[in-house]
């Protein structure tokens, strides 16, 4: 692809704006979210990250049956709706010890079942979620259909054929929209009038707005592999404390009705997912110095034991100071949350088993730089007190920093298309490709899942679920990588009921707020720096919390803190 063998990009430009931006919501299933950011000459010189929805799920949870756990907490999401259950159902699986004894069939299907989760998220994140962030649909309308399908099929990259015939067709569509006054799904959006950090080509960004709406239809295939094991998506049925009872899901009819839906949604991630990643990276390559975080951890995902983390295929592992050579053993005891910027009584940070949820609302007229009162409902998690970043940047660090080898196939072979080092990956830039990368990992180990499954079936190995009996009193934890990232819950079980509560999710470790001691959280450091061209349209702020996988924002309003004029954007 001509351009994209380039080890050199333009540079994203920089305005002299200097003034306070807020952007408020950023939309997430979870909740809304607001970043707001004091910018000077042009570049982020503060942030902050407040969480604007309150739900309280530890307190609706008190004195339930630890069973009823993971149907109350897979509702926290839509998106990301099975994690919240196994997560739940994994926490009780530990406080009653029936996680040493989860038959291996059962164990398998429980990964066919978040591998599939894993699919569908990371696909819908980057053409959805993130792709209009980095992609002028605009742009496309001057392309030429022909030069844009030799693009693709002269790059060398993996995509599948295209023909300008298709291409032309999307074309059409897209004037269609525009001589009807509106972009349709692609309203609204900061590309609609030029903005200098928008750097594809014209026949470039007529691919990718091809692919988004080819993914548009493709996110169903991994939503159906779903419901075959969980009995139904979104909020999966089937897990159970002990393992999962898919019986439906051993029949043959259905393993290759999975099989087929898995077949086609890989071909989608090898010949459309991984090529535009690439296709897209080596014009942005200046942000593979923009967004990044010092620190990293994961719990790592897929075990063959669910009570050794040290079997899961993906590792568990954290990183200080991007040290990616001395990756440090993960400890579920040095984990703690701290609200003293969030809007909770206490004050002191605590181990999530001594958690306490205790909401009071003060306001948000505090956040200055000299004076930063409570400003988020999220509160702090930190790691052996340091601000520390998850998900499939995270994951990715770890795993190629123990020598995975999967991982530092994969890894490599990005880098060196891209012609950087993996000091490139500490960035937004890095943080997008880890998701395509994890995408591929899980979905290339998915085939040994389906076979085992296959094999055990034969044998007549088709025990999926073991007894147990619910204890009087126990503490439990959950732990998943989900596709945002590191997830936990964590139980108190007295009376046979659950006591306490906790839930400490990929996007509070990532998009809380300043921990006690003033550390900045990970999206607030790694907003710092980044550069911002035109104040009412910054799309590279977007691009950084994007990167994290908040939803889709819905609304933009950039305030001017000099005459106060709000300005209000729609954002697809």
């Amino acid at each position: 692809m001509a351009g994209c063998k380039s080890k050199a990009a333009p540079v994203t430009p920089v305005g002299d704006y200097t003034g306070k931006v807020v952007i408020d919501p950023i939309n997430r299933i979870e909740g809304h979210l607001r970043i707001e950011v004091e910018v000077e000459n042009g570049r982020v010189k503060n942030a902050w990250s407040s969480s604007q929805l309150f739900r309280g799920l530890e307190i609706i949870l008190q004195g339930r049956d630890p069973r009823d756990a993971k149907h109350f907490t897979q509702r926290s999401c839509g998106v990301c709706t099975h994690v919240h259950a196994l997560a739940s159902t994994r926490c009780v699986d530990n406080a009653i010890g029936v996680d040493k004894r989860i038959p291996e069939t059962g164990i398998v299907l429980r990964n066919m079942l978040l591998g599939a989760q894993f699919l569908h998220d990371h696909i819908v994140h980057f053409y959805h979620l993130h792709a209009l962030d980095w992609v002028d649909v605009v742009s496309a309308l001057s392309a030429s259909p022909k030069k844009a399908a030799d693009l693709a099929n002269g790059a060398g990259l993996g995509h599948r054929k295209h023909t300008a015939a298709e291409l032309e067709e999307t074309q059409a569509r897209l004037k269609k929209f525009v001589g009807s006054g509106q972009l349709g799904i692609f309203s609204n959006a900061y590309f609609l009038e030029p903005h200098a950090a928008y750097k594809l080509p014209p026949e470039l960004n007529l691919l990718a707005t091809h692919h988004y709406l080819q993914a548009l239809k493709l996110q169903i295939l991994p939503s159906r592999m779903m419901a075959i094991i969980g009995g139904k998506n979104p909020h999966t049925q089937s897990l159970y404390e002990g393992g999962i009872t898919c019986y439906d899901a051993l029949k043959k009819e259905n393993i290759a009705q999975f099989k087929a839906l898995y077949k086609e949604t890989m071909d989608f991630v090898n010949h459309t997912y991984l090529p535009d990643v690439l296709a897209v990276a080596p014009y942005y390559l200046d942000w593979g110095g923009i967004g990044g975080t010092t620190h990293f951890q994961t719990c790592g995902e897929f075990p063959t034991d669910e009570a050794n983390m040290d079997s899961r295929f993906l590792p568990s592992g954290v990183i200080y100071n991007r040290d990616i050579t001395n990756i440090h053993k993960f400890d579920l005891q040095k984990i703690e949350e701290g609200v003293k910027y969030s809007w909770y009584k206490d004050d002191s940070p605590k181990h999530p088993w001594k958690g306490v949820t205790d909401p009071e609302y003060t306001g948000m007229d505090r956040m200055t730089s000299e004076d930063t009162g409570k400003y988020s409902w999220m509160k702090a998690p930190r790691y052996d007190g340091k601000s520390t970043e998850v998900g499939p940047l995270a994951q990715v660090l770890v795993a190629y920093g123990r020598g995975h080898e999967p991982t530092v196939a994969l890894v490599n072979t990005v880098l060196k298309h891209l012609g950087v080092g993996p000091e490139a990956l500490f960035s937004t830039l890095g943080r997008t490709a880890a998701r395509c990368i994890e995408t591929k990992l899980i979905g290339d180990e998915m085939v040994k899942w389906i076979d085992k499954l296959e094999k055990n079936i034969a044998k007549g190995n088709v025990d999926i679920v073991a007894p147990f009996e619910m204890p009087d009193k126990a503490f439990g934890v959950g732990f998943v990588n989900a596709p945002r990232g590191m997830l936990s819950h964590w139980i108190e079980i007295e009376g046979g009921k659950i006591k306490n509560f906790q839930l400490v999710v990929p996007s509070t470790w990532n998009l809380g707020p300043r921990s006690d001691d003033g550390t900045l959280g990970p999206v607030e450091e790694a907003l710092i720096g980044t550069p911002v061209f035109d104040p009412k349209r910054p799309v590279e702020i977007l691009r950084t919390v994007h990167s994290y996988d908040p939803c889709i924002a819905c609304g933009v309003h950039v305030i001017d803190p000099k005459s106060n004029e709000v300005y209000k954007f729609k954002v697809c």
